[in-house]
């Protein structure tokens, strides 16, 4: 397999880099923490450690130390298509390499080898109730997956550690090949009522599988937008919920299957999952509210109206980016080029042109350029997706592309179990006086 040919070969050096580095710099101060981080979620203390991706605050997200425009103009692309192959990001995030269109190819031939699904997670699926939340059904289902985890049985065989990687990289691709599959049967049962199981077709790539399973009118413009989707919403560093639910339930060695479904019952959260269908709600909210697209003056007036109303306007500003989210770019570039004259592409066009010089004159927000999530949604419902529930499982699908390189290799460099010491309230008031 390519992927374990390429990782097998690196490995060793990999090894001997970390090894090296610890020993011979171990006690090096990285960085220091305030009583104010230790009560604010630990937010930008500097102890984590992904070579997979990095979110730069000039440039954005970069994805093996490649910026999103870089990424996407040289990954392979299938023919005829502007979006390249999700194999192919697959391939650069767990090697670190720009794979050619046949490595690219290698991987979406062992997605499709690996995409059949158990028909006891159908099962499952189908005997929940109705008013079931998709994420719920879809964490169950990853759950349900884990009784064919391969690193499972090889712990269980006493396999040695320094092989653990392997396994974990087989788990990894298992569960990613079939994370559309079951994504879409979620989507299809409690949208539609229909019970079939989707079937994945080798002679399709990953985004194309998608689109037709999820039954979407335009399947072949919605191929590229799931292309795009699970590209740009693969990684994001590992600080952020569900990269790092992932990995600290992995450190226990907990296989794929179980790190993954932590990961997305964070990914669930409000404050991490759901920003995309409340940038949407909000652009709607607009546009219904004034017919259309408004014009600037009024769109002027309608936001400061929210900000004085105690609300925020979703979707604008950044923890760490300074700059427009490039990834924001990619999908507005993407709408552009396809739908320009679509009503709610226009309309974030012109709150792009307006909503950061309001939020710069109000003076409390950092980076008042727009997310991700300013027009991911949006998307998504110019294709006919209009179920806002089932957005956070679409971000699950290309989350599952970044967490599980991070966990491979961290399984590879043998990092321990994830253990921060806490501290008591007396404690750091003690800390305070001296």
């Amino acid at each position: 397999m390519i992927l374990h040919e390429k990782m097998a070969a690196q490995l060793p050096a990999w090894r001997e880099r970390v090894k090296t580095l610890v020993k011979e710099h171990g006690e090096t101060v990285v960085d220091k923490v305030t009583i104010s981080q230790v009560y604010g979620g630990m937010r930008d203390i500097k102890s984590l450690v992904t070579d997979v991706s990095f979110v730069d605050p000039a440039t954005g997200i970069k994805f093996r130390g490649m910026a999103i425009p870089e990424v996407l103009a040289k990954l392979p692309k299938p023919r005829g298509a502007k979006i390249p192959y999700v194999g192919g990001l697959y391939y650069l995030l767990m090697t670190g390499e720009i794979p050619n269109r046949a490595q690219a190819e290698e991987v979406e031939k062992e997605w499709a080898s690996r995409a059949l699904v158990p028909d006891h997670v159908f099962k499952m699926i189908r005997s929940m109730p109705k008013e079931t939340h998709p994420m719920v059904l879809f964490s169950q289902a990853v759950l349900a997956l884990q009784s064919g985890s391969k690193f499972a049985q090889a712990y269980h065989a006493g396999v040695k550690k320094d092989a653990y990687w392997e396994s974990t990289l087989e788990d990894s691709l298992d569960l990613t090949a079939k994370l559309p599959v079951i994504a879409a049967f979620i989507y299809r049962l409690k949208y539609f009522g229909e019970t079939k199981k989707p079937k994945y077709s080798a002679r399709q790539d990953y985004g194309t599988n998608f689109a037709r399973m999820m039954g979407v009118a335009d399947r072949k413009g919605y191929a590229e937008l799931a292309r795009l989707y699970f590209i740009l919403h693969s990684d994001h560093e590992s600080g952020n919920v569900s990269a790092h639910a992932t990995h600290l339930v992995g450190s226990a060695l907990s296989d794929a299957y179980y790190a993954f479904s932590a990961g997305l019952n964070g990914l669930a959260g409000p404050l991490h999952g759901l920003a995309n269908q409340e940038c949407l709600g909000w652009l709607i909210d607009v546009r219904d509210k004034f017919g259309g697209v408004p014009s600037r003056e009024d769109l002027y007036k309608f936001a400061w109206d929210t900000l004085n109303g105690g609300k925020v306007i979703p979707g604008y500003g950044h923890a760490v980016l300074r700059v427009t989210d490039p990834r924001y770019i990619a999908q507005l570039e993407f709408a552009k080029a396809r739908f320009p004259e679509d009503t709610l592409i226009r309309l974030a066009e012109l709150v792009y042109d307006v909503v950061p010089a309001v939020l710069k004159e109000q003076g409390k927000a950092k980076n008042p350029a727009p997310n991700v999530d300013a027009i991911s949604g949006t998307l998504q419902y110019y294709y006919g997706v209009r179920e806002f529930d089932f957005y956070t499982v679409l971000f699950g699908v290309g989350r599952a592309l970044g967490v599980t390189p991070n966990l491979v290799w961290a399984r590879a460099l043998g990092q321990p179990i994830e253990r921060p010491k806490s501290l008591s309230t007396a404690m750091l008031e003690e800390v305070a006086k001296a």
